[in-house]
């Protein structure tokens, strides 16, 4: 049984936050498991955060629960606990032993916005004490930095594709996913691997459930990567952006030709594990606005089940202003 560790950080009135991590089997539970006293956002955010930063690793390894807790709740605001949480993860499943400790703790201020690329963009320190990790520029710019290694972000693909928010009103926009993956051989399960920081629990699932389908189709897909899904938006309904989602999938991993511009996709299935592209709702309002929204270079896919369905004119006005148009019946090279 390994011992549990703790970090601290500083709290912007000089006081001492105290991060404490621990490691039991797992035993089908949650790979992560946080608590903030009277605070279970925060408890969430914290979960977030250690599963963003755990993509960075070159190795992905599920048989342990981490249980982290902090022993009070920050001051609002503050973010600067975040890599005490991540340095804490580490520590105790042993893929970091620290050389920097401040009175025979280790003490670390720092946050980030995209800890999926192991960045780490600040803190909120005044003065920076001897012996304090800090993160950011002239401190620690990367997670790599830790062990000597290059930025972790150099190892990771990005895309993004988009689809449209219908929602009958002047608020009809469109919404981009984006997928960030990096190499990282696993076994398992393919949604473990796969996380979606900030949507609610039945979206993340039904995100996870999408891709493991079209990478089993794929056939090259699964056990390699760990995955990062955004939305610019995190509360939306309805299953049309499943085909953008697995367009930025495809896009990211390497398996599907890049658009001069964007890629607009609308599109769900009940058979990802086919490749099937099933239809979905909305078609004469989904084309207005795709039409509007369309610039030179974008390739716009739709479900072949709208073909017969399209407004009179609709392909013209979008060769018009310069984007191509693909309808599609299964995934593959579009």
């Amino acid at each position: 049984m390994k011992a549990p560790v703790t970090v601290c950080s500083i709290a912007p009135d000089g006081s001492l936050l105290t991060v404490t991590a621990s490691v039991r089997p797992r035993g089908g539970r949650a790979d992560v498991k946080c608590s903030v006293p009277d605070a279970p956002e925060l408890a969430g955010r914290m979960q977030e955060v250690v599963r963003l930063a755990r993509h960075t690793e070159p190795r992905f390894d599920s048989r342990e629960q981490v249980v982290l807790s902090l022993d009070r709740v920050p001051a609002p605001g503050s973010r600067d606990w975040e890599l005490a949480c991540v340095l804490a993860d580490r520590m105790v499943r042993g893929l970091w032993q620290p050389q920097l400790q401040l009175h025979n703790r280790v003490v670390a201020n720092g946050w980030s916005d995209a800890w999926q690329l192991g960045r780490i963009d600040g803190h909120g320190l005044r003065q920076v004490p001897v012996g304090v990790l800090a993160g950011g520029e002239g401190g620690l710019p990367h997670l790599g930095a830790l062990t000597g290694h290059p930025d972790p972000a150099a190892g990771v693909s990005a895309a993004r594709a988009w689809f449209p928010l219908y929602s009958g009103g002047a608020g009809d926009r469109l919404c981009w996913v984006e997928v960030s993956v990096r190499p990282s051989p696993h076994e398992g399960e393919e949604e473990a691997s796969i996380t979606a920081p900030g949507v609610d629990a039945a979206l993340q699932a039904r995100v996870r459930a999408v891709l493991a389908g079209a990478r089993h189709f794929d056939g090259r897909g699964m056990g390699q990567w760990r995955t990062t899904v955004r939305f610019a938006e995190e509360r939306f309904q309805g299953g049309s952006f499943e085909l953008a989602l697995v367009m930025a999938d495809r896009m990211a991993r390497g398996r599907e030709f890049l658009a001069r511009g964007r890629v607009l996709a609308t599109g769900q299935s009940s058979a990802w594990h086919a490749g099937r592209v099933d239809t979905v709702a909305g078609v004469e309002p989904k084309c207005a606005l795709l039409a509007r929204e369309a610039a030179p270079g974008d390739r716009i896919l739709v479900p072949r089940a709208w073909e017969t369905r399209l407004p009179p004119g609709w392909r013209e006005q979008l060769r018009t202003r310069g984007a191509s148009l693909a309808c599609v019946d299964r995934i593959g090279i579009i």
